[in-house]
Formats: structure tokens, sequence, C-alpha cells
């Protein structure tokens, strides 16, 4: 979601709920349904911490998804990174090999 980079004129009033709070939210056309999707989640990892530990309030659990969703990111960040490593690579070695059968 990149509300920096987008016209205020452009952005689009939308509602979402978490942890049985709502928050009204400007954000870009194009992003309503990863913030849709993103809250969905968050909720969803909510209740599975409910029934998993025992915590005092909602904030417990909103920590606990924050932490968990964090974690997911850096490792998502990091198959990003390798997948980008790889990606190089292979260019790499389809560079060396039409080299080859170009006889150059």
């Amino acid at each position: 979601m990149s509300t920096a980079q987008n016209n205020p004129n452009d952005m689009i009033p939308v509602n979402i709920t978490i942890a049985d709070r709502t928050y009204r939210v400007r954000i870009a056309p194009k992003d309503e349904e990863a913030v849709r999707k993103t809250a969905a989640l968050i909720n969803q990892k909510m209740v599975e911490f409910k029934n998993l530990y025992a915590g005092k309030d909602s904030q417990d659990y909103i920590s606990m998804v924050l932490l968990w969703f964090t974690t997911e990111q850096q490792s998502n960040g990091q198959n990003l990174y390798e997948l980008e490593n790889l990606q190089n690579q292979i260019e790499s070695l389809t560079a060396s090999i039409e080299k080859v059968v170009s006889g150059t």
C-alpha cells in the first residue's frame, strides 16, 4: 500500500474492522482488496491466538498477531531475495549457454 505517492483526491474512504474496532481509512482504490484481506487475516489470527493462548485482553492478541505478521513478512522477504538471486544465476547461465551455442 503506497498511499504517500497517491493523490489525496483519488483516495476512497473504507471502514476496516480489527479486534471489534472500526477504523475509517482513506486508500487508493487499487489497494482496497489487499487492505480488506489483510484486516480479515488479522482478525482470523486473533481468533486462532485466543483459542491457543491465554491473554488478558485484545491488546495481547494484537501483539501476538503483530509478531506473527512481522515474522511472516521477514520470511517472505528472505524468500524474495533468494528468488531474485536464483533468477540472476539463471540469467547468467543462460547468457553463458548462448555464448557457447553462438560460438562467440
